[in-house]
């Protein structure tokens, strides 16, 4: 029987199993070899021989795999209701470990000692040891649920996957204010200029930045700054700037530092002007258009800002309320992910990446409610509004490129925030901060 039939069969049974596990059990599930007779409360799945070896692997029950991410709280319980299924099936025994710590990443795979499966927030793993990783192909992984953007190579093999993904190319407002000021949703980015300036003449401050985010205070203003450069420049041209070939000081990125630094150190277009943009947090920046009276008209934030509006104001519908729309003009989306990397070839890993691949492993993933999955098979199977309509972004983009402080070298990332974060506070003009910026990326990409 072919694997994707065996998840199938498999599917149904789990979700629902998953599902109430993910409600009441640890954050770290650790599922020991099932008992012989299961009662009628925990009985595993009815499955042939065949389909149990052929979804697991050959894994046996107890097996275990290690695993690194940077989930904890409600996120790492959506994760756990995730991976429920195939856990199940195969009696696997997950041991995880919740870490934002980079030098704990390098340490433990420089010295041997690297988990069997990571899942880190950028692909620089990849770049850094992809001699250490497996080709996710010869795990059982499926290329067919995935867009190229969402596939990391290295060395000529796959070696990394987007398992979930967020939209940055997308702005909030409240179409309550939009129409009670006659605003009409931009879609150009020169009608984008010129809401943000009507709203000027109105008496209205058109953003709310806020770029306070402790040791990484800087990133909103970046992610704001490749958008204005997907809708001015195009997404070739941010791809250029990943791979080196067009420089950080590139006439074309002095000029979207401009028109952000313009927006950004004005108060009559951002609240507070620059002190304000500066020492406000971007997670208070994304309530600013949303409360009463409203501070801002507008924010550009990433999908999971959504969540956060919902949360801090319930009686707020969505699609009524708030909503996005994406960048106006944007060749494509921008976008932040979570990457799956294998660091061992063991049937139970084989188990988890080809069944987190599959359609199956989309389906249940978009249904568990643990943000946006890349994969094609998460398509219609998400309950969460919010959630379907940021799905629609991704699936609709005409391209997509990846967070360009989520995709480089840490010092080149670091020095891009540095970046936009002095010129806006007045310490570096543009072409000065570009400067140490390019530097930056040319030293990274070893020139």
């Amino acid at each position: 029987m072919k694997r994707s039939q065996s998840l199938m069969q498999l599917f149904g049974l789990l979700t629902a199993l998953a599902l109430v596990l993910a409600a009441c059990g640890s954050p770290n599930p650790v599922v020991t070899e099932a008992p012989s007779e299961p009662s009628s409360a925990t009985e595993a799945p009815t499955t042939d021989e065949g389909t149990e070896m052929d979804m697991c692997y050959g894994a046996q029950p107890g097996d275990e795999v290690t695993l690194l991410y940077q989930w904890s709280g409600a996120e790492e319980e959506s994760f756990n209701a995730a991976i429920a299924p195939i856990v199940e099936a195969c009696g696997l025994t997950i041991v995880p470990e919740s870490s934002r710590d980079q030098a704990l990443l390098e340490t433990r795979i420089e010295s041997g000692d690297a988990w069997d499966l990571v899942f880190w927030p950028t692909v620089g793993p990849i770049g850094s040891y992809g001699d250490k990783l497996i080709a996710l192909d010869t795990l059982g992984a499926d290329a067919a649920n995935y867009a190229p953007a969402w596939m990391a190579s290295g060395n000529g093999n796959w070696l990394g996957v987007a398992v979930k993904a967020d939209p940055k190319s997308i702005v909030w407002y409240s179409p309550v204010n939009f129409d009670a000021n006659g605003y009409s949703v931009p879609t150009t980015w020169a009608d984008f200029v010129a809401l943000a300036d009507q709203m000027v003449a109105d008496g209205n401050v058109p953003f709310a930045m806020g770029f306070e985010s402790g040791d990484a205070t800087g990133w909103t203003a970046s992610d704001f700054i490749q958008d204005i450069l997907l809708s001015t420049q195009g997404s070739a041209y941010v791809n250029g700037i990943l791979d080196g070939s067009v420089a950080y000081n590139d006439a074309g990125v002095a000029d979207a530092y401009g028109v952000y630094a313009g927006w950004a150190t004005d108060p009559a277009y951002a609240v507070g002007g620059a002190e304000g943009s500066l020492s406000t947090s971007f997670s208070d920046a994304i309530l600013q258009p949303f409360s009463d009276p409203p501070q801002a008209m507008m924010v550009k934030q990433s999908g999971f800002a959504g969540g956060a509006i919902a949360a801090q104001y319930p009686e707020l519908e969505f699609g009524t309320d708030f909503s996005f729309f994406h960048f106006p003009g944007a060749d494509g989306v921008q976008g932040g992910a979570d990457w799956m990397m294998a660091f061992a070839d063991t049937p139970a890993v084989r188990a988890i990446v080809a069944y987190l691949t599959s359609a199956e492993g989309g389906a249940h993933w978009a249904a568990t409610g643990f943000g946006l999955s890349p994969n094609s098979g998460s398509a219609g199977n998400y309950a969460d509004p919010i959630n379907a309509a940021l799905a629609e972004v991704l699936a609709g983009a005409s391209a997509a490129t990846p967070d360009i402080g989520d995709s480089i070298q840490p010092s080149f990332g670091s020095a891009e925030w540095r970046a936009i974060v002095d010129v806006v506070s007045g310490a570096s003009s543009i072409d000065a901060a570009l400067a140490g910026a390019a530097d930056a990326q040319a030293a990274d990409q070893g020139n």
